[in-house]
């Protein structure tokens, strides 16, 4: 589902683990991976947006700039954005906890056993 495509954007703020950082047109081509939070974006017609935004990926190319996230809010007020990425995206429920987990403990298992073949 796209959630919103627009054009002659002037410049782009989103949250990485590491921290807020920006994109203009002319930066080089790039990608980074976003944590939950606010990004915010400008353009000459709509002024600055924000929108909540759950764990992603940003990727850089060219003057296209693509953002993947699990869930997105908008048409609100900044701290109600604010509240809304508190509420929705940094709380995850047990089960979620679970897979992930899981999830965790598949990829280093794979990842001891492509060790030890590469070894042999």
């Amino acid at each position: 589902m796209v959630f919103a495509e627009k054009h002659d954007v002037l410049r782009i703020v989103a949250v990485t683990h590491e921290g807020s950082f920006g994109l203009l047109p002319q930066r080089l081509d790039c990608a980074a991976s976003l944590s939950a939070g606010i990004l915010v974006y400008e353009t000459e017609t709509e002024g600055e947006v924000y929108v909540a935004v759950d764990e992603g990926v940003l990727v850089k190319t060219g003057s296209d700039v693509r953002i993947s996230v699990r869930n997105a809010i908008g048409g609100m007020s900044l701290g109600k954005l604010r509240e809304a990425v508190e509420a929705e995206f940094m709380h995850l429920d047990e089960q979620e906890l679970k897979v992930r987990s899981v999830l965790a403990k598949m990829e280093s298992g794979f990842i001891h056993r492509l060790a030890e073949f590469h070894h042999e």
